[in-house]
């Protein structure tokens, strides 16, 4: 087999496995605006791990839905999701304050745990964005299920603060 042959296989693979990596397991989701302030600034890359909560496969109507090597989804996590309806695209990013089970009250714009609105359905959360001033949260579209959560928020891959600007 000739050299430069070796080299495209090799290239081959290792862009494969970027690919899959990138789709299966990990993603870097960047922060816009300041709806996620003080935790994250506007301009910090996230690293999102798709894989938290199980190998999630969406189906897109070919399969059903299901997540291979589920893991509970936790109270204080902070979690990627998509938005429930179809109007809003992007990747939000919450803190899950309710599991299912839980019931929540709302007292003055923050959420409390006991309390009135059932989250007892299964696989289904309420999420709260860090910044209470956002409105991409469960507040605006009410319980999230878990199918639209994506992974779990691991680090700040470039944090906007610690920058040098010139």
């Amino acid at each position: 087999m000739s050299n430069w042959l070796k080299y495209a296989i090799a290239f081959a693979l290792a862009f494969g496995l970027m690919l899959a990596m990138r789709t299966l397991a990990v993603s870097i989701h960047s922060v816009t605006g300041s709806a996620l302030e003080p935790l994250y600034k506007n301009g910090d890359r996230l690293l999102i791990n798709r894989c938290s909560y199980g190998l999630r496969i969406a189906g897109n109507g070919l399969l059903p839905y299901c997540r291979l090597l589920r893991q509970p989804v936790c109270r204080g996590d902070i979690v990627a999701f998509t938005a429930p309806s179809d109007s809003i695209d992007g990747l939000f990013i919450a803190r899950c304050k309710a599991v299912p089970g839980d019931t929540l009250r709302s007292k003055n714009g923050i959420t409390l745990v006991p309390g009135r609105v059932n989250c007892a359905e299964r696989d289904y959360f309420w999420l709260e964005a860090v910044n209470h001033n956002n409105p991409a949260d469960s507040r605006s579209f009410g319980l999230v299920s878990e199918q639209s959560i994506v992974g779990r928020v691991v680090t700040v891959l470039y944090n906007r603060k610690n920058t040098l600007l010139p």
